[in-house]
C-alpha cells in the first residue's frame, strides 16, 4: 500500500497542518508530521482518503496500529477517536494548563493510549498556547 503525494497533500490541507489527534500545529515540531492510517493495514485499513489523517510524531508513535484501548474511567474496551467520523470538540477539551480531557469514552481512551497528557507533551502545548499557536485550528 502506498500513499500518493497527492493524497499526502490533500491530508495536510484537510487538517490545516494540525495533528488531528492532539491539535498541535506542524510548526511546533522539528520533526515532520505523519500521514497516519486511522485503521492500520494490519487491521484491514486501506489507503483511502477516509482512512488517512495528519498526526504529530508523538501521537503517531503512541497510536501505532492501535484501533482501541481501555477507557481509564470504566476499564471497558473502547475504540479510539476516528478523525474522519468523529467531531474533535465532542470528544476532547483543552484545559487552561494545555492538558487534554476526554469528554467521552472514545476521548478518554484516546488521551490515554496516545499519552496526550505526558508532562513533556503538556509543556510543549503550553508553550505553543502562550505563543497563540495552540490549539491549532483545523477544518471542521
Amino acid at each position: 500500500m502506498t500513499i500518493s503525494a497527492q493524497q499526502r497533500h490533500a491530508v495536510h490541507i484537510l487538517a490545516s497542518g494540525c495533528c488531528e489527534y492532539c491539535r498541535l500545529g506542524r510548526g511546533a515540531q522539528s520533526l515532520g508530521f505523519h500521514v497516519d492510517h486511522i485503521i492500520a493495514s494490519s487491521h484491514g485499513g486501506d489507503d483511502s482518503d477516509e482512512n488517512l489523517c495528519l498526526a504529530c510524531p508523538d501521537c503517531n508513535r503512541f497510536k501505532g496500529v492501535n484501533v482501541a484501548g481501555y477507557d481509564p474511567q470504566t476499564d471497558r474496551l473502547c475504540r479510539l477517536f476516528h478523525p474522519r467520523l468523529d467531531s474533535w470538540n465532542e470528544h476532547f477539551r483543552v484545559n487552561p494548563d494545555a492538558s487534554i480531557s476526554g469528554l467521552s469514552p472514545e476521548g478518554r481512551t484516546t488521551v490515554f493510549v496516545l499519552r496526550m497528557n505526558a508532562a513533556v507533551r503538556i509543556r510543549q502545548r503550553y508553550r505553543e498556547f502562550l505563543l497563540g499557536n495552540y490549539p491549532c485550528q483545523s477544518n471542521p
